[in-house]
């Protein structure tokens, strides 16, 4: 799942060549209640991520009817987590996000909408989850994103791609979830 990076290394005095896990590169954006929120605030977690935009006249209100599912099921689980980064921040404020995050009835400490450096946004969809996310004056609200969740481990590594808009695929990610959680117990 995601890329696998070969390194050259040095290993008992010869070097050899290794593969990595593809991570999620750091990052730093603000959530809905101006907090910043980096790759340590879900240290110990999985979580779901997705790119969208709240004036978004195409797929977003679909993807969200199908994120509130993930909600739903794992609001009271303390492993899980979602984040939702948009692609606008010229319009997508702090302010604009938390009545969106309001509007959906969705607790800050489960689901983070994220603002920030517009170029820091887009890169870190690009290169580090590997989906579409920028604007484009072509597509409707300007805006041109990806519909994938994305599936993110405990180690920063992308484990699932869902098409967000569509249920059975969700349904697939629900399951996908509950293999990731049976991995955190095992390890404890």
């Amino acid at each position: 799942m995601g890329r696998k990076k070969i390194v050259e290394k040095e290993v008992e005095g010869r070097m050899v060549i290794d593969t990595l896990d593809h991570m999620i590169a750091d990052f730093a954006f603000y959530n809905q209640d101006s907090v910043l929120i980096t790759n340590d605030t879900f240290k110990g977690q999985i979580y779901v991520s997705d790119f969208f935009f709240t004036s978004c006249p195409t797929i977003c209100p679909k993807m969200k009817k199908q994120m509130l599912r993930i909600y739903e099921k794992f609001e009271d689980n303390q492993h899980v987590a979602i984040l939702s980064h948009s692609i606008d921040p010229k319009h997508d404020n702090v302010q604009v996000l938390h009545e969106y995050a309001q509007a959906l009835g969705v607790k800050s400490s489960k689901w983070h909408f994220v603002t920030g450096d517009e170029d820091a946004i887009y890169n870190l969809g690009e290169k580090s989850y590997m989906v579409t996310a920028g604007e484009d004056s072509e597509a409707p609200g300007g805006y041109i994103h990806s519909g994938a969740f994305l599936l993110v481990d405990d180690q920063r590594r992308i484990r699932g791609v869902y098409d967000g808009t569509i249920e059975e695929q969700v349904d697939i990610l629900l399951s996908d979830i509950n293999v990731l959680l049976q991995e955190l117990t095992n390890k404890k």
